[in-house]
């Protein structure tokens, strides 16, 4: 998506061109986003435009709030991280625009390490969702 001016768009067989191709690349970078951060969210909080708090919870934890202040497709959005023993995402809580409901939970669970030490949360549950995310390769 840093160079759109090598994207082809293909609607239905038909090759679209010039700026018409501007609103379907706008909608495949906005997917990109939202779902390769299902996958990806823990390595992202040192990301230029994040902002990060030490957050005390009800009952004397601490967790980490992110809150991405500029850059992908919902700047302004806000996750509160809980961690575990090791500082590994169990789940976190969303204050996000595309989710009317703020503080919204999910998990981060299965978590497998790949060969080159990248470690990814496999399962995600969301309300009533299992968000599994399928058969995973780190290409180093």
């Amino acid at each position: 998506f840093n160079n759109p001016s090598r994207s082809q768009v293909n609607v239905g067989g038909e090759l679209i061109l010039g700026s018409a191709m501007e609103p379907y690349l706008e909608k495949a970078e906005a997917f990109f986003n939202n779902d390769s951060f299902w996958l990806v969210a823990p390595h992202k909080v040192f990301d230029p435009g994040v902002e990060r708090r030490i957050v005390s919870l009800d009952d004397g934890q601490q967790a980490l709030l992110v809150t991405y202040t500029s850059g992908g497709t919902t700047p302004g959005d806000s996750y509160l991280w809980h961690l575990d023993e090791n500082g590994l995402p169990t789940k976190y809580q969303m204050w996000v625009k595309i989710i009317p409901v703020g503080g919204l939970e999910a998990t981060w669970e299965d978590w497998k390490v790949f060969p080159n030490g990248v470690k990814l949360a496999t399962n995600h549950r969301l309300l009533f969702l299992n968000l599994e995310m399928g058969n995973l390769v780190v290409i180093q």
